[in-house]
């Protein structure tokens, strides 16, 4: 019988997020950055609303097959962002929903954009909450606002380099990298 993976739990209760740690990620190393890109990104965009999500930063294994139960693509990709069903009105916080991350791939893509692996976690952090919070990438417009709307996000907790191969872009052969 295997051990179960080693988890881990955080929470920003100011922010009402909450990340659970697993896989290769180093918990020390990978929940405040998660923390802070998410409570940034909900601060930016919705700074007088009451509402809570969770991260979950894993692996390629247990992304691959989310990625295969949820979206029919039997790979793993770098994140998934999983919207809650629509909260009864007046109910607070209202639940946004979850993010994930998976690690070997966002690993693999800091090294090849020579960028900090904490660096593209926030960005992808901030890409997915967005996501939870009704921006899409899938018109060019919106893709465009949505990109800017990153980068502002992104420059306040000091990351200024957005070169993240995957976010948001289609890969050379045509599939999309970052889902929703």
């Amino acid at each position: 019988m295997s051990a179960a993976p080693a988890r881990q739990t955080a929470a920003d209760e100011a922010a009402n997020v909450a990340v659970t740690v697993e896989g290769g990620w180093h918990p020390a190393e990978a929940a405040g950055p998660a923390l802070r890109a998410a409570a940034a990104t909900l601060a930016h965009v919705a700074p007088a609303t009451s509402v809570e999500l969770s991260l979950l930063l894993t692996g390629d294994a247990r992304m691959r097959a989310l990625n295969r139960d949820y979206r029919g693509r039997n790979r793993p990709t770098n994140v998934l962002a999983f919207p809650a069903e629509t909260a009864a009105s007046g109910v607070t916080p209202r639940l946004l929903g979850d993010v994930v991350v998976a690690y070997e791939t966002a690993a693999r893509e800091a090294r090849a954009a020579g960028k900090p692996l904490a660096d593209h976690l926030c960005h992808l952090v901030v890409h997915g909450t967005l996501h939870l919070l009704g921006y899409d990438h899938g018109i060019n417009a919106e893709a465009e606002a949505m990109e800017a709307l990153e980068r502002r996000i992104l420059h306040g907790l000091g990351i200024d380099d957005l070169k993240s191969p995957g976010v948001g872009s289609t890969a050379p052969n045509g599939n999309e990298r970052t889902a929703v």
